[in-house]
């Protein structure tokens, strides 16, 4: 900075985001212009401070004068400066959002912990619509429904939460995307270990000053107090004993449970030990919760401890990272700012010099963009039911609120554009350390947000203007009524449908202008959709089900299935409507688990295998008969049988043999290599980017669901048969290997959607065609398959589209099939098969002239029909010039009672009016109303005649002021209604 003649020190403010340019102000006899525009990098302004008033700009190229009769002139070389500035002021690379992620994870795989990938935000859960905690992927192990891997594990794991969606950017902590770092035991260690080395990252490797640090403990929880005091030295005095409300873990009215401890953060310790509340958001953060799980609570309440107690921790990434990079919020954390400031450039605003409503605003929009990015990552599409309205909510939530900062179309210039995708590319761009497949996917992200944007922003605008009128009405009605204004919930619910309006904008704006929603009346209209609008849970349920008692005693099933169809087994359980017995008898459902079986059990999209079991006696008698028609995985790996018992009466630890259906076996594992063909040509024929979403392997077809934003085309179908097909054609060999998880992903191994996999996963590799992680059952050679062919590609979700085909056996019966009624159809019309389109197509043809011939003498008929009722006309108005005409004309249809209102109107002359009604048949109505254009400068419009005449008939409808059409279900009020109309009409006319 030069030729600035007064005394001046420039330097970065506390966070270090801003610059702080500070000078005495004796002397001035007005406040110093300074005419800077917006500034560079990690400036988002310069803050200038005077002894008694405080100034506000950016850093850049620019000339300040200060008015009166001192003047002085200085030019800021501001790029230069600003970054030599952030280059002294760098953030130390140790308090980084990726630096603390790491150091915890690093922190705890030195003390025996394995590193596990965070878990997809869509849960294979059914209690949860989206994984909101660490702990969610080792429930089952939780619950002792499978075995544990490994004795403990530390994670960053991606959360959702929507439940206090309307906090976030007011307070300094609320966010709907979060990272959670967690440390788990899983029977390995417990509360002494769990305290010890809580309190050694926090203090040791974080660097937090041990006397900020305040301990929160259950009330009854003795032991975990006495470690904090005595084992940690933490002074009673900053250790608070709470409620069973704060300070007790539970998972639901049953299951494991335990007390918790966490660890709060105090910002101002100079406010002393007296009376404190660790609620106190302008003191305190929480940033680390231990749960010590250690109880299972029974029906009746009581707690017995668990046979191996556990450990469940969670450190919030964006807390800790608050705290070390010393910012008022998470918001402004290098983890989310970076966001902000992009959305702040394309609303053309300062983020420092902002007011507290764009502040909260623009961090609307940083969380809300994390969360719609990872979420679409994870294969969660924008649509109105569960996940996906939560997508869709967020997301019209950042559209709208960008609007409200001023942002236009994609906030570049291109007024027609989209301005999310430009954010999505920061969030992206930041992910690598999160999720390093979100870069792969990063096509169908922007491709997605883009269109869902364009596509709200159609409608929003006259949403906003209905909704405006709305609210305006609902003021008005409570000054007339001297009550609370309301919204009506049937207001509310037509925003929603009609104009994509989520109920809770809705209600934010409403609430803005100090209107409430009448959300009873509204449920009423959209029970279904607001169940599911709400269904992001903010707990985890665990609870102990009846069949976990028998999984105690009965080992994982052994899986035969990939080297044979036959084998023997031990019946290890019994279950008839899922609780245990020990014999079953013929005629009964029953569920029989195995000690081994070589069937397949329901994963991965492959249906469960069907077949029998077959219990022996002696000199190999059948004894008892068991007919398999499903097989599924339940706790863990245990395979559940079941079927019907066709003969005789089968034991809990007999011998059976077990024999499985070998022509389905066969007609499954066709389809299951022909989809993973069908997944590696869709992605060279339409793009790398698209990914799988889903997928059903049967014996009669296969389904495959996928991410793509349009349908294919004909050629594109074509195309993916013809490589599909070349392939089986090449009688390639498939080759099947078990590899760690990281060297399956480090090769180019697929992972299928929704699955869960472990340490060791199973690679099914079709060479030089696909790789995938599958623990289906596949063809040995795609020659196998012998044919491939796809019989539907249809949308069923926004970006959504899903492709069912048939190969093998099935494709041989669809072609079989096809051909049969090829050759009827051949018969029928007497060509040969190259020679039907041709046919159809003159038929066709012929079909339509004879209909319309069909239809120009109906009108005919109904106009000659019309004539002889033009004399029935009557004369009416006040000076009785005005001719109408109310008639039905029997079984006339739709369009020849038109051309015959039309013939009328011209007939009787201007002014007239003509109510024609007809029953066509099959129960149907035909209306239609016809005025002249004098009858309509009375101010008569067509359409108001015709909705009430409609609707007595059971129907609607309308059109233009001098012409309306209409229909109905109700035929036997058409008299009646054509009597109204008549009175009608005659009361206007006379008025």
């Amino acid at each position: 900075m030069s030729n600035l003649n007064f005394p001046y020190s420039l330097k970065t403010s506390s966070h270090g985001r801003d610059f702080l340019l500070e000078f005495p102000t004796s002397g001035f006899q007005s406040k110093p212009y300074l005419p800077f525009s917006r500034g560079y990098r990690y400036s988002s302004g310069l803050i200038v401070r005077t002894q008694t008033l405080v100034y506000a700009s950016s850093l850049s190229h620019g000339r300040a004068r200060i008015k009166g009769p001192r003047v002085v002139q200085f030019v800021a070389k501001a790029q230069p400066v600003a970054e030599e500035l952030v280059e002294q002021k760098s953030k130390d690379p140790q308090t980084s959002g990726d630096s603390i992620r790491q150091r915890f994870l690093d922190f705890y795989a030195a003390r025996g912990h394995k590193v596990l990938p965070s878990a997809s935000l869509v849960p294979d859960d059914p209690t949860v619509l989206l994984t909101i905690a660490g702990m969610l992927q080792f429930k089952p192990i939780f619950l002792g429904k499978v075995p544990r891997e490994v004795p403990s594990a530390a994670t960053s794991q991606k959360c959702i939460r929507t439940n206090d969606i309307e906090n976030v950017g007011r307070t300094s902590r609320h966010q709907t995307f979060f990272e959670m770092l967690g440390n788990f035991s899983f029977g390995d260690y417990f509360k002494k270990e769990a305290i010890k080395w809580a309190w050694e990252l926090s203090t040791s490797e974080y660097g937090l000053p041990a006397d900020k640090l305040w301990i929160s403990v259950y009330q009854d929880d003795d032991e975990t107090f006495a470690l904090w005091h005595d084992e940690i030295g933490v002074p009673k005095e900053r250790i608070i004993r709470l409620g069973e409300d704060d300070n007790f873990w539970t998972s639901g009215a049953t299951g494991p449970c335990g007390p918790c401890s966490e660890l709060y953060y105090d910002f101002h310790p100079e406010r002393g030990t007296y009376n404190v509340d660790l609620g106190d958001d302008t003191r305190f953060i929480e940033f680390y919760n231990l749960v010590f799980m250690q109880y299972n609570k029974k029906d009746d309440g009581s707690l017995e401890p668990l046979k191996q107690k556990n450990i469940d921790t969670g450190l919030g990434l964006e807390r800790m990272a608050r705290i070390l990079q010393k910012v008022p919020n998470n918001y402004e954390t290098d983890l989310i700012f970076p966001i902000i400031e992009k959305a702040a450039e394309l609303a053309n605003v300062s983020y420092a010099l902002a007011d507290d409503s764009t502040k909260t605003k623009l961090k609307i929009i940083g969380d809300h963009m994390r969360a719609v990015v990872y979420l679409i990552s994870d294969g969660v599409n924008p649509s109105n039911i569960g996940r996906g309205y939560v997508v869709r909510r967020l997301i019209r939530r950042v559209v709208r609120t960008g609007r409200l900062l001023g942002v236009k179309g994609d906030g570049m210039g291109d007024l027609q554009g989209a301005f999310l995708p430009i954010l999505a590319k920061k969030v992206i761009e930041l992910s690598t350390n999160i999720d390093a497949d979100v870069k792969t996917r990063a096509s169908r992200i922007l491709e997605e947000l883009k269109r869902e944007e364009l596509r709200f922003v159609l409608t929003l605008e006259r949403g906003e203007k209905l909704l405006d009128q709305m609210l305006a009405d609902a003021l008005l009605n409570a000054q007339g009524t001297e009550t609370a204004p309301c919204l009506s919930g049937k207001d509310a619910f037509v925003l929603y449908d009609t104009y994509g309006f989520p109920v809770e904008i809705t209600n934010e704006v409403a609430e803005e202008r100090g209107i409430g929603i009448d959300m009873n009346s509204f449920d009423i209209e959209m029970e279904k959709q607001r169940q599911l609008s709400q269904a992001a849970h903010d707990t985890v349920k665990l609870g102990i089900e009846n069949g976990a008692n028998l999984a105690e005693d009965i080992p994982d099933t052994e899986f035969l299935g990939y080297n044979t169809l036959r084998s023997k087994a031990v019946v290890e359980g019994l279950l008839v409507n899922g609780s245990p017995v020990a014999q079953v008898s013929k005629g009964s459902e029953v569920e029989i688990l195995l000690n081994r079986t070589p069937f397949y059990a329901e994963s991965g999209g492959q249906i469960g295998d069907n077949g029998f079991l077959y219990m022996m006696e002696a000199e190999n008698e059948q004894q008892a008969i068991v007919e398999i028609k499903d097989v599924q995985k339940s706790m863990g790996n245990i395979f559940v049988h079941k079927g019907t018992i066709t003969e005789g009466m089968i034991e809990v630890g007999r011998e059976v043999e077990a024999a499985v259906d070998a022509n389905l076996r066969q007609r499954a594992k066709v389809h299951h290599t022909a989809t993973h063909l069908l997944q590696s040509a869709l992605k060279r024929v339409i793009g790398q980017e698209t990914s799988q979403a889903g997928s059903l392997v049967a014996f009669d077809r296969l389904r495959f669901d996928f991410n793509f934003h349009r349908p294919l085309q004909d050629k594109e179908l074509v195309e993916i048969e013809g490589l599909i097909n070349q392939w089986i054609g090449d009688a390639v060999i498939l080759e099947t290997k078990v590899l760690s998880l990281t060297d399956a992903k480090r090769d180019g191994a697929i992972a299928m959607f929704g699955e869960k996999y472990g340490e060791q996963v199973r690679v099914v590799e079709v060479p030089g065609v696909s790789m995938e992680l599958c623990g289906g059952t596949h063809v040995s050679n795609t020659a196998e398959i012998r044919g491939f062919k796809i019989i539907s590609e249809q949308g069923i979700a926004s970006g959504v589209r899903r492709i069912e085909a048939v190969a093998g056996d099935a494709f041989i019966e669809y072609v079989l099939t096809r051909d049969n009624y090829m050759k009827q159809l051949c018969s029928t019309l007497k060509v040969k098969a190259e020679e039907v389109t041709g046919r159809v197509e003159g038929l066709l043809e012929e079909l339509r002239l004879t209909r319309n011939e069909v239809s120009a003498a109906r009108a005919k008929a109904a106009i000659y029909k019309a004539s002889t009722l033009s004399s029935r006309a009557s004369t009416v108005g006040t000076s009785k010039n005005t001719r109408l005409l109310v008639e039905s004309m029997d079984d006339v249809d739709a369009d020849s009672l038109k051309s015959a209102a039309e013939y009328l109107v011209d007939l009787l002359k201007d002014p007239a009016a003509v109510v024609l009604g007809s029953c066509p048949g099959d129960g149907k109505v035909s209306l239609v109303v016809a005025l002249t254009p004098g009858v309509v400068d009375l101010g008569i419009k067509a359409g108001d005649i015709i909705k009430p005449l409609a609707k007595s008939c059971g129907g609607g409808g309308g059109g233009r002021p001098n012409f309306a059409q209409a229909g109905g279900r109700k035929p036997e009020n058409l008299l009646g209604a054509l009597e109204e109309a008549r009175e009608q009409l005659k009361n206007l006319l006379e008025k």
